[in-house]
């Protein structure tokens, strides 16, 4: 059977990582091609990710900004797990703005001044296409883990080139809203899971409840698991005899 390329690249990029050679930015040239090699092919590396963010974190002048993106986007895929959380911790907070650090920088007072005056004439909201794709992320990662799935998928649905060459994203995202239903729900209405899953059509949401066992009901409910089944009571005995309270009993008297 032939060897992927993730598989190839994953046994390069661990010598890589051992030793002192972990923190050569000479490296990462190599490390950022096998990022775009995991969104690709679907794969993923959690250790060489974070390895990418730290040498970010020591030599700012090497900061990429479509692969710092592609890491966050890796990172969504594996929820519930912690990665989103700790890629984020990882990136400086000059990078998690609302606009870019370039367009941060310091203006002249003719520009302020004119800046000003705009401003007065007009007020508007900041544009999605004015955001960093680092700030948009962020926030469709703060969509998913506080389960305002609709939401995502409508915010998803404007910015859509934010996970061109992603393969799998969207089947991922879903698999963690199945886990999310999956100890929430004992049963949920069939039009809210395929809004919840982002597929109005209902299309998908067959496939999904194949995948998880879950059943159609008699008045137009998903079952998904009785939760009182998986309550199980603990019985905790404690064991004191004697010896181990005489001591106190004649310390009392």
């Amino acid at each position: 059977m032939a060897t992927s390329n993730f598989e190839q690249m994953k046994a390069n990029v661990a010598k890589l990582l051992r030793g002192i050679d972990r923190y050569n930015p000479e490296n990462l040239a190599t490390l950022e091609r096998y990022v775009e090699t995991q969104a690709r092919e679907n794969a993923y590396d959690l250790e060489a990710n974070l390895a990418i963010l730290k040498l970010y974190q020591f030599n700012p002048p090497y900061f990429q900004m479509n692969v710092t993106s592609q890491i966050l986007l890796k990172a969504l895929t594996n929820l519930p797990h912690t990665d989103f959380t700790l890629c984020k911790c990882m990136i400086d907070q000059a990078h998690q703005q609302e606009k870019s650090p370039n367009e941060q920088q310091e203006k002249s007072p003719n520009e302020q001044q004119e800046k000003s005056s705009i401003e007065q004439q007009e007020t508007r909201p900041i544009m999605e296409e004015e955001k960093s794709p680092i700030v948009q992320i962020l926030y469709l990662g703060n969509l998913l883990e506080t389960c305002h799935f609709q939401s995502f998928w409508t915010t998803l649905e404007k910015n859509r080139e934010l996970i061109d060459g992603i393969a799998g994203f969207e089947d991922s995202v879903r698999k963690f809203i199945c886990h999310v239903v999956g100890i929430t729900y004992q049963t949920i209405e069939r039009s809210l899971l395929a809004k919840m899953l982002g597929d109005p059509l209902e299309t998908q949401v067959k496939v999904w409840m194949n995948k998880y066992n879950w059943t159609d009901t008699e008045d137009g409910q998903i079952f998904i698991f009785n939760q009182e089944e998986s309550v199980k009571p603990k019985n905790i005995v404690e064991k004191i005899d004697f010896e181990s309270v005489s001591s106190i009993m004649a310390t009392s008297q």
